[in-house]
């Protein structure tokens, strides 16, 4: 009789296949879980637990009650709601009001402003007014000179009729200062904010309504490795804060309220 030729088996190469499948389903479960876990919705939490304990042949069902609270808050929706029409027209208001305000300054200080020693800006915080340090006060010094007198006397007199609060705020350039008065640039700063809310408070600012407050050197708008930038440094600004803040960024003056 002839022999049976025996076929050889071929092992197969594609069994991982399994192994990877069933992996990949378990890991979609669990980010399934994760994600439903992290924004609870209790009618769906329930859905999702009775579907996976079914599927997994445990038959436990599980209510959204029995998950604690911090993990029910993990990751909560936040809504804002949109601005009705009473806020819009506060705040329309509010803006129309910071710009007359700004539109005020600019025009008495005109001289100032056209030789670049005075900036008036509307940002988003309400009008900024930017005075060079030069004719408010001698080098390291926070004794108001005469010639500031005027400038802070026509700002008081605009607002000492108005509401808004103002805060005042000293800025110096990076080079450091230390004597008997003054051992840093952080009391130079400060002493020099708080001489021009002496100064509007004297001249009928309500003092409620005034906040001094000293920087140093810590937010130049220009550069300190120059004369001139450290010169621009060495600042004071006013600001007349808007009671209604727009989340906006930095507004310049319309070109026909600008002094040429």
């Amino acid at each position: 009789m002839a022999r049976r030729r025996h076929e050889e088996e071929h092992e197969n190469h594609e069994r991982w296949l399994v192994s990877y499948a069933d992996f990949i389903t378990l890991l979609f479960a669990f980010f399934v879980v994760m994600y439903a876990i992290s924004s609870v919705n209790e009618g769906k939490y329930r859905v999702l637990a009775n579907s996976l304990g079914n599927a997994f042949g445990t038959g436990a069902a599980v209510s959204a009650s029995q998950v604690a609270p911090e993990r029910q808050q993990a990751f909560p929706l936040r809504r804002q709601p949109a601005p009705d029409r009473q806020q819009v027209e506060a705040l329309r208001r509010e803006r129309t009001a910071m710009t007359a305000i700004a539109r005020q300054i600019q025009q008495a200080l005109a001289p100032l402003v056209k030789r670049g020693i005075v900036r008036v800006t509307q940002t988003s915080r309400g009008v900024k007014v930017e005075i060079n340090a030069s004719i408010l006060f001698a080098p390291g010094d926070a004794r108001l000179t005469a010639e500031s007198g005027e400038a802070l006397t026509a700002i008081a007199g605009i607002m000492k009729e108005d509401s808004h609060a103002m805060q005042v705020e000293g800025h110096t350039d990076n080079v450091p200062i230390s004597n008997a008065a003054f051992p840093s640039n952080w009391e130079l700063s400060s002493a020099r904010a708080s001489s021009v809310v002496r100064l509007l408070a004297d001249n009928g600012v309500a003092h409620e309504r005034l906040t001094a407050v000293g920087h140093a050197e810590n937010f130049p708008v220009g550069p300190n490795e120059s004369t001139e930038g450290r010169l621009r440094n060495r600042r004071v600004e006013i600001l007349i804060l808007a009671g209604l803040p727009e989340q906006a960024t930095e507004v310049p003056l319309a070109p026909e309220d600008a002094v040429n």
